[in-house]
Protein backbone atom coordinates (compact mmCIF):
# COMPACT_ATOMS: atom_id res chain seq x y z
CA UNK A 1 0.00 0.00 0.00
CA UNK A 2 0.76 3.42 -0.61
CA UNK A 3 -0.12 6.66 0.62
CA UNK A 4 2.57 9.81 -1.59
CA UNK A 5 0.48 12.46 -2.37
CA UNK A 6 1.44 12.73 -6.10
CA UNK A 7 2.06 15.80 -8.94
CA UNK A 8 -0.80 18.37 -9.78
CA UNK A 9 -0.74 16.86 -13.35
CA UNK A 10 -2.41 13.82 -12.90
CA UNK A 11 -5.41 11.71 -14.12
CA UNK A 12 -8.36 12.68 -12.02
CA UNK A 13 -9.47 9.56 -9.64
CA UNK A 14 -11.70 6.66 -11.62
CA UNK A 15 -15.11 6.74 -10.07
CA UNK A 16 -14.98 3.03 -10.02
CA UNK A 17 -11.80 2.40 -7.94
CA UNK A 18 -13.13 5.34 -5.71
CA UNK A 19 -16.70 3.43 -5.03
CA UNK A 20 -14.69 0.00 -4.82
CA UNK A 21 -13.00 1.25 -1.60
CA UNK A 22 -15.14 2.95 -0.07
CA UNK A 23 -17.34 -0.28 -0.14
CA UNK A 24 -13.79 -2.63 0.97
CA UNK A 25 -14.08 0.17 3.47
CA UNK A 26 -17.23 -0.70 4.89
CA UNK A 27 -16.54 -4.12 4.31
CA UNK A 28 -13.85 -4.09 7.00
CA UNK A 29 -15.87 -2.15 9.20
CA UNK A 30 -18.29 -4.80 8.85
CA UNK A 31 -16.13 -7.61 9.58
CA UNK A 32 -15.19 -5.88 12.55
CA UNK A 33 -17.92 -4.37 14.09
CA UNK A 34 -20.50 -6.57 14.15
CA UNK A 35 -18.49 -9.65 12.80
CA UNK A 36 -15.17 -9.52 15.15
CA UNK A 37 -18.08 -8.52 17.87
CA UNK A 38 -19.94 -11.61 17.69
CA UNK A 39 -17.42 -13.86 16.75
CA UNK A 40 -15.81 -12.72 20.06
CA UNK A 41 -18.80 -12.11 22.16
CA UNK A 42 -20.13 -16.30 21.27
CA UNK A 43 -17.11 -17.61 22.55
CA UNK A 44 -16.64 -16.08 26.29
CA UNK A 45 -19.02 -17.06 29.30
CA UNK A 46 -22.41 -15.57 29.47
CA UNK A 47 -21.72 -13.27 32.48
CA UNK A 48 -18.54 -11.78 29.97
CA UNK A 49 -20.89 -11.15 27.13
CA UNK A 50 -21.35 -7.68 26.75
CA UNK A 51 -18.05 -6.89 28.11
CA UNK A 52 -16.38 -8.50 25.35
CA UNK A 53 -18.73 -6.07 22.99
CA UNK A 54 -17.51 -3.47 25.25
CA UNK A 55 -14.08 -4.07 24.24
CA UNK A 56 -14.56 -4.25 20.48
CA UNK A 57 -16.98 -1.65 20.10
CA UNK A 58 -15.02 0.94 22.35
CA UNK A 59 -11.39 0.22 20.25
CA UNK A 60 -12.59 0.59 17.43
CA UNK A 61 -14.27 4.01 18.42
CA UNK A 62 -11.25 5.06 20.38
CA UNK A 63 -9.12 4.49 17.32
CA UNK A 64 -10.72 6.08 14.86
CA UNK A 65 -10.35 9.39 16.21
CA UNK A 66 -7.01 8.51 17.09
CA UNK A 67 -6.05 7.50 13.42
CA UNK A 68 -7.80 11.41 12.45
CA UNK A 69 -5.73 12.97 14.83
CA UNK A 70 -2.51 11.57 14.25
CA UNK A 71 -2.01 7.94 13.24
CA UNK A 72 -2.69 8.54 9.59
CA UNK A 73 0.13 10.86 9.48
CA UNK A 74 2.53 8.53 11.64
CA UNK A 75 2.22 5.96 9.25
CA UNK A 76 1.93 7.07 6.05
CA UNK A 77 3.88 10.17 5.83
CA UNK A 78 7.22 10.92 5.52
CA UNK A 79 9.90 12.43 7.76
CA UNK A 80 13.55 12.29 7.81
CA UNK A 81 14.65 12.57 11.28
CA UNK A 82 12.58 9.33 12.10
CA UNK A 83 12.94 7.64 9.17
CA UNK A 84 12.54 4.85 8.11
CA UNK A 85 10.79 3.79 11.19
CA UNK A 86 7.72 5.71 11.24
CA UNK A 87 6.24 9.23 9.83
CA UNK A 88 6.00 12.45 11.29
CA UNK A 89 3.12 14.80 12.11
CA UNK A 90 2.88 16.82 8.71
CA UNK A 91 -0.58 15.94 8.14
CA UNK A 92 -1.93 15.62 11.78
CA UNK A 93 -5.69 16.08 12.44
CA UNK A 94 -5.62 15.21 8.25
CA UNK A 95 -3.54 18.86 7.72
CA UNK A 96 -3.23 19.54 3.94
CA UNK A 97 -6.40 16.92 2.92
CA UNK A 98 -9.09 18.01 0.77
CA UNK A 99 -11.53 16.38 -1.25
CA UNK A 100 -9.29 16.45 -4.56
CA UNK A 101 -5.89 15.20 -2.52
CA UNK A 102 -5.45 12.07 -4.39
CA UNK A 103 -2.49 9.19 -3.15
CA UNK A 104 -1.41 6.61 -5.79
CA UNK A 105 -1.92 3.02 -6.07
CA UNK A 106 0.43 0.18 -7.26
CA UNK A 107 -0.70 1.07 -11.54
CA UNK A 108 1.02 3.94 -12.55
CA UNK A 109 -1.17 6.93 -13.61
CA UNK A 110 -3.70 5.71 -11.35
CA UNK A 111 -5.22 7.31 -8.13
CA UNK A 112 -7.47 7.66 -5.55
CA UNK A 113 -8.88 10.20 -3.54
CA UNK A 114 -7.00 10.65 -0.39
CA UNK A 115 -10.17 10.11 1.70
CA UNK A 116 -11.39 7.46 0.88
CA UNK A 117 -7.62 5.84 1.52
CA UNK A 118 -7.34 7.29 4.86
CA UNK A 119 -10.74 5.79 5.89
CA UNK A 120 -9.72 2.18 4.22
CA UNK A 121 -6.53 2.00 6.61
CA UNK A 122 -8.76 3.67 9.67
CA UNK A 123 -10.37 -0.14 9.67
CA UNK A 124 -7.05 -1.80 9.65
CA UNK A 125 -5.94 0.07 12.30
CA UNK A 126 -9.46 -0.26 14.35
CA UNK A 127 -9.72 -4.37 13.56
CA UNK A 128 -6.02 -4.49 14.19
CA UNK A 129 -5.73 -3.56 18.41
CA UNK A 130 -9.41 -5.29 18.27
CA UNK A 131 -8.25 -8.86 17.66
CA UNK A 132 -5.99 -8.17 21.12
CA UNK A 133 -9.42 -8.14 23.02
CA UNK A 134 -9.60 -11.82 22.63
CA UNK A 135 -6.11 -13.09 24.08
CA UNK A 136 -7.07 -11.48 27.55
CA UNK A 137 -11.19 -11.32 27.45
CA UNK A 138 -13.03 -11.67 30.63
CA UNK A 139 -10.32 -10.24 32.90
CA UNK A 140 -9.32 -6.91 31.78
CA UNK A 141 -10.40 -3.65 33.53
CA UNK A 142 -12.23 -1.22 31.17
CA UNK A 143 -9.86 1.44 32.12
CA UNK A 144 -6.89 -0.29 31.38
CA UNK A 145 -7.86 -1.38 28.12
CA UNK A 146 -8.36 2.22 26.83
CA UNK A 147 -5.51 3.74 27.79
CA UNK A 148 -3.52 0.52 26.49
CA UNK A 149 -5.29 1.03 22.96
CA UNK A 150 -4.52 4.65 22.66
CA UNK A 151 -0.53 3.67 23.80
CA UNK A 152 -0.88 0.23 21.44
CA UNK A 153 -1.74 1.83 18.11
CA UNK A 154 0.38 4.86 18.53
CA UNK A 155 3.95 3.16 19.26
CA UNK A 156 3.59 -0.34 18.06
CA UNK A 157 0.53 -0.38 15.10
CA UNK A 158 1.79 3.07 13.06
CA UNK A 159 5.61 2.71 13.27
CA UNK A 160 4.98 -1.59 11.98
CA UNK A 161 2.54 -0.09 9.35
CA UNK A 162 5.22 2.44 7.87
CA UNK A 163 7.96 0.40 8.10
CA UNK A 164 5.88 -2.55 6.19
CA UNK A 165 3.28 -0.32 3.80
CA UNK A 166 5.22 3.07 2.99
CA UNK A 167 7.07 4.07 -0.53
CA UNK A 168 7.12 6.39 -2.89
CA UNK A 169 4.48 4.93 -5.04
CA UNK A 170 4.82 3.63 -8.61
CA UNK A 171 5.01 7.17 -10.53
CA UNK A 172 7.77 8.32 -8.04
CA UNK A 173 10.00 5.61 -8.73
CA UNK A 174 9.49 5.48 -12.51
CA UNK A 175 10.20 8.90 -13.38
CA UNK A 176 12.98 8.87 -10.93
CA UNK A 177 14.79 6.13 -12.86
CA UNK A 178 14.01 7.31 -16.19
CA UNK A 179 15.45 10.76 -15.25
CA UNK A 180 18.76 8.60 -14.40
CA UNK A 181 18.85 6.39 -17.80
CA UNK A 182 18.76 10.06 -19.49
CA UNK A 183 20.82 12.15 -17.47
CA UNK A 184 24.78 12.42 -17.86
CA UNK A 185 27.60 13.74 -15.51
CA UNK A 186 26.64 15.67 -12.77
CA UNK A 187 22.93 15.60 -13.92
CA UNK A 188 22.94 12.08 -13.64
CA UNK A 189 24.81 12.06 -10.29
CA UNK A 190 21.42 14.25 -8.96
CA UNK A 191 19.17 11.93 -10.32
CA UNK A 192 20.79 8.81 -8.78
CA UNK A 193 20.57 10.94 -5.75
CA UNK A 194 17.22 11.75 -6.47
CA UNK A 195 16.47 8.21 -7.02
CA UNK A 196 18.14 6.39 -3.95
CA UNK A 197 16.70 9.06 -1.47
CA UNK A 198 13.13 7.28 -2.64
CA UNK A 199 14.29 4.04 -2.18
CA UNK A 200 15.12 5.20 1.55
CA UNK A 201 12.27 7.21 2.28
CA UNK A 202 10.37 3.40 2.55
CA UNK A 203 9.63 1.96 5.22
CA UNK A 204 12.37 -0.50 6.77
CA UNK A 205 10.71 -4.05 5.91
CA UNK A 206 10.19 -2.36 2.59
CA UNK A 207 13.51 -1.90 1.56
CA UNK A 208 14.28 -5.26 2.47
CA UNK A 209 11.86 -5.91 0.13
CA UNK A 210 9.23 -7.91 1.82
CA UNK A 211 5.89 -7.90 0.78
CA UNK A 212 2.32 -7.77 2.94
CA UNK A 213 -0.86 -7.33 0.50
CA UNK A 214 -3.65 -6.83 3.13
CA UNK A 215 -1.87 -7.27 6.55
CA UNK A 216 -0.49 -10.63 7.62
CA UNK A 217 2.60 -8.81 9.52
CA UNK A 218 0.96 -5.21 10.12
CA UNK A 219 -2.32 -6.48 11.56
CA UNK A 220 -1.84 -10.44 12.40
CA UNK A 221 1.52 -11.40 13.70
CA UNK A 222 1.18 -8.03 15.03
CA UNK A 223 -2.20 -8.24 17.43
CA UNK A 224 -1.18 -12.15 17.87
CA UNK A 225 2.16 -11.68 19.86
CA UNK A 226 0.32 -8.48 21.61
CA UNK A 227 -2.04 -10.73 22.58
CA UNK A 228 -0.10 -13.80 23.71
CA UNK A 229 2.13 -11.00 26.06
CA UNK A 230 -0.83 -9.92 27.50
CA UNK A 231 -2.23 -13.00 28.19
CA UNK A 232 1.27 -14.00 29.98
CA UNK A 233 1.61 -10.77 31.92
CA UNK A 234 -2.14 -10.78 33.02
CA UNK A 235 -2.01 -14.09 34.24
CA UNK A 236 -4.66 -16.80 33.51
CA UNK A 237 -8.23 -16.25 34.16
CA UNK A 238 -9.41 -17.41 37.80
CA UNK A 239 -10.82 -20.94 37.87
CA UNK A 240 -8.59 -21.56 34.79
CA UNK A 241 -7.84 -25.26 34.82
CA UNK A 242 -10.18 -26.21 37.61
CA UNK A 243 -13.24 -25.09 36.15
CA UNK A 244 -15.47 -25.50 33.27
CA UNK A 245 -15.22 -22.33 31.03
CA UNK A 246 -16.97 -23.46 27.64
CA UNK A 247 -18.07 -20.43 24.94
CA UNK A 248 -21.84 -19.90 25.64
CA UNK A 249 -22.63 -19.61 22.72
CA UNK A 250 -21.44 -21.06 19.09
CA UNK A 251 -24.35 -20.10 17.10
CA UNK A 252 -23.64 -16.33 17.96
CA UNK A 253 -19.72 -17.10 17.17
CA UNK A 254 -20.60 -18.60 13.71
CA UNK A 255 -22.79 -15.66 12.73
CA UNK A 256 -19.69 -13.64 13.93
CA UNK A 257 -17.14 -15.89 11.67
CA UNK A 258 -19.52 -16.09 8.71
CA UNK A 259 -19.65 -11.99 8.69
CA UNK A 260 -15.87 -12.09 8.86
CA UNK A 261 -15.61 -14.16 5.57
CA UNK A 262 -17.98 -11.92 4.37
CA UNK A 263 -15.91 -8.26 5.44
CA UNK A 264 -12.70 -9.96 4.43
CA UNK A 265 -12.97 -9.40 0.89
CA UNK A 266 -12.82 -5.63 1.58
CA UNK A 267 -10.07 -6.63 3.84
CA UNK A 268 -7.88 -8.51 0.68
CA UNK A 269 -9.51 -7.39 -2.34
CA UNK A 270 -9.77 -3.58 -1.49
CA UNK A 271 -5.56 -3.55 -0.69
CA UNK A 272 -5.44 -3.44 -4.33
CA UNK A 273 -6.67 -0.24 -3.88
CA UNK A 274 -8.21 -0.46 -7.37
CA UNK A 275 -10.95 -2.67 -9.11
CA UNK A 276 -8.78 -4.70 -11.39
CA UNK A 277 -7.63 -8.32 -12.06
CA UNK A 278 -6.12 -8.50 -8.91
CA UNK A 279 -8.69 -7.68 -6.83
CA UNK A 280 -10.14 -10.40 -8.78
CA UNK A 281 -7.29 -12.83 -7.83
CA UNK A 282 -7.51 -11.49 -3.94
CA UNK A 283 -11.36 -12.70 -4.13
CA UNK A 284 -10.63 -16.33 -5.21
CA UNK A 285 -7.63 -16.75 -3.20
CA UNK A 286 -9.88 -15.35 -0.14
CA UNK A 287 -12.79 -18.43 -1.39
CA UNK A 288 -10.04 -21.33 -1.67
CA UNK A 289 -7.65 -20.77 1.15
CA UNK A 290 -10.25 -20.32 3.83
CA UNK A 291 -12.39 -23.17 2.30
CA UNK A 292 -9.31 -25.32 2.59
CA UNK A 293 -8.29 -24.33 6.12
CA UNK A 294 -11.60 -24.51 7.52
CA UNK A 295 -11.72 -28.40 6.22
CA UNK A 296 -8.50 -29.04 7.00
CA UNK A 297 -8.57 -28.17 11.01
CA UNK A 298 -11.82 -30.18 11.43
CA UNK A 299 -10.08 -33.00 9.70
CA UNK A 300 -7.72 -33.35 11.60
CA UNK A 301 -10.02 -32.40 14.63
CA UNK A 302 -11.71 -35.05 13.63
CA UNK A 303 -8.79 -37.95 13.45
CA UNK A 304 -7.18 -36.65 16.33
CA UNK A 305 -10.74 -36.15 18.70
CA UNK A 306 -13.00 -38.36 16.85
CA UNK A 307 -15.12 -35.77 16.11
CA UNK A 308 -15.43 -32.79 14.39
CA UNK A 309 -16.66 -29.05 15.92
CA UNK A 310 -18.29 -26.35 14.57
CA UNK A 311 -16.03 -24.31 17.05
CA UNK A 312 -12.89 -25.99 14.96
CA UNK A 313 -15.03 -25.37 11.81
CA UNK A 314 -14.95 -21.51 12.51
CA UNK A 315 -11.62 -21.66 14.12
CA UNK A 316 -10.24 -22.94 10.92
CA UNK A 317 -11.98 -20.35 8.85
CA UNK A 318 -10.69 -17.48 10.21
CA UNK A 319 -6.61 -19.20 10.45
CA UNK A 320 -7.52 -19.40 6.66
CA UNK A 321 -8.56 -15.63 6.02
CA UNK A 322 -5.19 -14.69 8.47
CA UNK A 323 -3.11 -16.85 6.11
CA UNK A 324 -4.11 -15.73 2.85
CA UNK A 325 -4.10 -12.31 4.16
CA UNK A 326 -0.81 -11.28 2.71
CA UNK A 327 -0.74 -13.77 -0.20
CA UNK A 328 -3.87 -12.49 -1.43
CA UNK A 329 -2.51 -10.35 -4.01
CA UNK A 330 0.61 -12.44 -5.01
CA UNK A 331 -0.36 -15.83 -4.70
CA UNK A 332 -2.40 -17.83 -7.21
CA UNK A 333 -5.27 -20.09 -6.57
CA UNK A 334 -4.18 -22.91 -6.27
CA UNK A 335 -1.02 -21.70 -4.05
CA UNK A 336 -4.10 -20.39 -1.61
CA UNK A 337 -5.58 -23.64 -1.35
CA UNK A 338 -2.01 -25.46 -0.36
CA UNK A 339 -1.47 -22.25 2.09
CA UNK A 340 -5.01 -22.55 3.74
CA UNK A 341 -4.34 -26.83 4.16
CA UNK A 342 -0.92 -25.96 5.55
CA UNK A 343 -2.24 -22.81 8.08
CA UNK A 344 -5.47 -24.94 9.47
CA UNK A 345 -3.06 -28.22 10.50
CA UNK A 346 -1.04 -25.26 11.79
CA UNK A 347 -3.56 -23.79 13.50
CA UNK A 348 -4.94 -26.44 15.02
CA UNK A 349 -1.59 -27.66 16.49
CA UNK A 350 -0.88 -24.49 17.51
CA UNK A 351 -4.37 -23.96 19.61
CA UNK A 352 -4.17 -27.36 21.55
CA UNK A 353 -0.64 -29.13 21.71
CA UNK A 354 1.30 -26.08 21.90
CA UNK A 355 -0.87 -23.85 24.08
CA UNK A 356 -1.14 -27.28 26.38
CA UNK A 357 2.34 -27.40 26.50
CA UNK A 358 3.44 -24.00 27.17
CA UNK A 359 0.37 -23.47 29.75
CA UNK A 360 -0.31 -20.08 28.51
CA UNK A 361 -3.96 -18.88 29.07
CA UNK A 362 -5.04 -16.93 25.95
CA UNK A 363 -8.77 -16.69 26.12
CA UNK A 364 -9.83 -17.30 22.55
CA UNK A 365 -6.64 -18.26 20.99
CA UNK A 366 -5.25 -14.95 19.64
CA UNK A 367 -1.90 -16.45 19.25
CA UNK A 368 -2.55 -19.60 17.80
CA UNK A 369 -4.50 -18.18 15.07
CA UNK A 370 -3.08 -14.41 14.67
CA UNK A 371 0.20 -14.91 14.93
CA UNK A 372 0.94 -18.32 13.97
CA UNK A 373 -1.70 -18.33 10.66
CA UNK A 374 0.16 -14.90 9.78
CA UNK A 375 3.52 -16.44 10.25
CA UNK A 376 2.79 -19.06 8.31
CA UNK A 377 0.94 -16.55 5.53
CA UNK A 378 3.47 -13.78 5.52
CA UNK A 379 6.41 -17.05 4.89
CA UNK A 380 4.25 -18.63 2.89
CA UNK A 381 3.87 -15.60 1.15
CA UNK A 382 7.51 -15.06 0.02
CA UNK A 383 7.16 -18.77 -1.51
CA UNK A 384 3.87 -18.65 -3.27
CA UNK A 385 4.53 -15.07 -4.91
CA UNK A 386 6.62 -17.35 -7.61
CA UNK A 387 5.37 -17.16 -11.00
CA UNK A 388 6.73 -20.75 -11.48
CA UNK A 389 4.03 -21.86 -8.55
CA UNK A 390 1.38 -19.46 -10.30
CA UNK A 391 2.30 -16.54 -8.35
CA UNK A 392 2.35 -12.75 -9.36
CA UNK A 393 6.12 -12.42 -9.00
CA UNK A 394 7.11 -8.96 -7.33
CA UNK A 395 6.76 -5.39 -9.44
CA UNK A 396 10.13 -3.59 -10.84
CA UNK A 397 9.44 0.06 -11.59
CA UNK A 398 12.81 0.61 -11.96
CA UNK A 399 14.81 -1.76 -14.38
CA UNK A 400 13.24 -0.80 -17.54
CA UNK A 401 11.48 2.82 -16.48
CA UNK A 402 8.04 3.26 -18.05
CA UNK A 403 7.01 -0.59 -17.88
CA UNK A 404 6.50 -2.79 -15.54
CA UNK A 405 9.15 -5.77 -14.95
CA UNK A 406 8.44 -8.89 -13.12
CA UNK A 407 11.21 -10.29 -11.31
CA UNK A 408 11.51 -12.68 -8.65
CA UNK A 409 14.55 -14.71 -6.44
CA UNK A 410 13.15 -16.91 -3.73
CA UNK A 411 16.35 -16.53 -1.68
CA UNK A 412 16.60 -12.71 -1.79
CA UNK A 413 12.58 -12.67 -0.99
CA UNK A 414 12.31 -15.63 1.78
CA UNK A 415 14.86 -13.77 3.42
CA UNK A 416 13.12 -10.31 2.96
CA UNK A 417 9.93 -12.01 4.36
CA UNK A 418 11.62 -13.79 7.77
CA UNK A 419 13.33 -10.47 8.29
CA UNK A 420 9.72 -8.57 8.03
CA UNK A 421 8.19 -11.44 10.45
CA UNK A 422 11.24 -11.15 13.12
CA UNK A 423 10.64 -7.36 12.84
CA UNK A 424 7.12 -7.47 13.95
CA UNK A 425 7.26 -10.41 16.70
CA UNK A 426 10.41 -8.03 18.17
CA UNK A 427 8.95 -4.49 17.59
CA UNK A 428 5.43 -5.27 19.16
CA UNK A 429 6.18 -7.86 21.94
CA UNK A 430 9.11 -6.03 23.27
CA UNK A 431 6.96 -2.66 23.31
CA UNK A 432 3.52 -4.39 23.90
CA UNK A 433 5.23 -5.62 27.28
CA UNK A 434 6.43 -2.52 28.74
CA UNK A 435 3.29 -0.85 27.85
CA UNK A 436 0.89 -3.55 29.44
CA UNK A 437 3.86 -2.82 32.69
CA UNK A 438 3.23 0.72 32.52
CA UNK A 439 -0.37 0.54 32.26
CA UNK A 440 -0.33 -1.83 35.29
CA UNK A 441 1.72 0.40 38.00
CA UNK A 442 -0.81 3.51 36.77
CA UNK A 443 -4.01 2.01 36.56
CA UNK A 444 -3.85 -1.88 37.51
CA UNK A 445 -4.95 -4.37 34.45
CA UNK A 446 -7.04 -6.96 36.30
CA UNK A 447 -9.87 -5.71 38.79
CA UNK A 448 -10.08 -7.54 41.72
CA UNK A 449 -10.40 -11.38 41.65
CA UNK A 450 -14.41 -11.01 43.62
CA UNK A 451 -15.07 -8.58 40.38
CA UNK A 452 -13.62 -10.71 38.26
CA UNK A 453 -15.46 -13.93 39.51
CA UNK A 454 -18.69 -11.50 39.19
CA UNK A 455 -18.13 -10.94 35.62
CA UNK A 456 -16.94 -8.02 34.09
CA UNK A 457 -20.60 -6.79 32.54
CA UNK A 458 -21.65 -6.11 36.46
CA UNK A 459 -18.75 -5.91 37.85
CA UNK A 460 -17.03 -2.47 34.89
CA UNK A 461 -20.79 -2.09 33.50
CA UNK A 462 -23.40 -2.76 35.59
CA UNK A 463 -25.02 -4.60 32.98
CA UNK A 464 -26.45 -8.15 31.84
CA UNK A 465 -26.06 -9.93 28.60
CA UNK A 466 -29.71 -11.87 29.65
CA UNK A 467 -32.06 -11.08 31.67
CA UNK A 468 -34.13 -14.01 31.77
Amino acid sequence: MTALSCPAAIAAPDKGDTAFLMVSTVLVLLMTVPGLALFYCGLVRTKNVLATLMHVFATVALVCLVWMLYGYSLAFTEDSHTAPFVGGLSKAFLAGITPDSVVSTFSPGVYVPEYAYVWFQMTFAAITPALIVGAFAERMRFAALLVFMVLWVTIVYCPIAHMVWYWAGPDALIDAARAVSVASGEVRTAAEAHLQGLLSSAGLAAQWGAIDFAGGTVVHINAGIAGLVGAWMLGPRSGYGREPMPPHSLTLSMVGAALLWVGWFGFNCGSNLEANGTAALAMGNTFGATAAAALAWIFVEWAVKGKPTTLGLVSGMVVGLVAVTPASGFAGPMGSIVLGLVSGVCGFLACTSLKSALGYDDSLDVFGVHCVGGIVGAIGTGLLVDPQLGGTGIADYIAKPGQITVVYDMASQMKAQLKAVALTLLWSGLVSMALYKIVDLVIGLRPPREKERAGLDLSEHGERGYNF
